[in-house]
């Protein structure tokens, strides 16, 4: 990974995708580690995260990692899952936060020289031209290593940089014996 001292380097975590990936890899995200390594690559600005809660459950348990992070240099931004049934009649929870992270990585654009995107959803491919056409870099954090990948071919050619997060894991993995994150809900 390249940064610069004097970056302004923002993080914009896809909580659910983020969460898919590195449990295909085999290990569960240290969210103080992930902090504690971007921070000191440059000048962390804002470390965003992104998830959905089930606001009708009695205890969610995605809560206490929210609880955590917001706590612990985060900002947390959710949205109510919504939750409907298929044509078959099966219960189904969608929560996209896409939206709510394209229009915050574009409002910080001006006041950042490196944006750090963990996920690999093709559908931020322009999200990312965009951004680096004002003059900012991006880098993408995802895997090609699951099966299927987990991050879209386009988004990682339109990266300036695409970094393989099991190359991560030594820095940012919670070790094994200790408590493993709550579940994402399924966007």
């Amino acid at each position: 990974m390249q940064f610069y001292p004097q970056e302004r380097i923002a993080l914009f975590i896809d909580g659910a995708n983020l969460f898919s990936c590195a449990r295909n890899l085999g290990f569960d995200i240290d969210y103080k580690k992930l902090l504690t390594l971007f921070g000191s690559k440059g000048r962390l600005i804002r470390a965003f995260y992104y998830t959905a809660l089930i606001d009708d459950q009695e205890y969610s348990p995605i809560r206490p990692l929210v609880d955590w992070l917001d706590y612990n240099g985060y900002a947390v931004v959710t949205k109510a899952a919504k939750e409907f049934s298929d044509s078959e009649g099966r219960r189904r929870i969608k929560g996209n936060m896409d939206m709510e992270l394209a229009i915050d990585m574009l409002e910080m654009a001006d006041r950042l020289d490196h944006i750090v995107l963990f996920s690999g959803d093709g559908d931020f491919r322009r999200l990312v031209e965009a951004v680096q056409l004002k003059g900012v870099r991006v880098t993408v954090v995802s895997s090609m290593r699951t099966q299927p990948p987990m991050v879209a071919d386009e988004l990682r050619r339109q990266a300036d940089v695409f970094v393989e997060l099991r190359d991560l894991a030594s820095e940012i993995a919670r070790p094994r014996e200790q408590y493993h994150a709550p579940e994402e809900p399924v966007a």
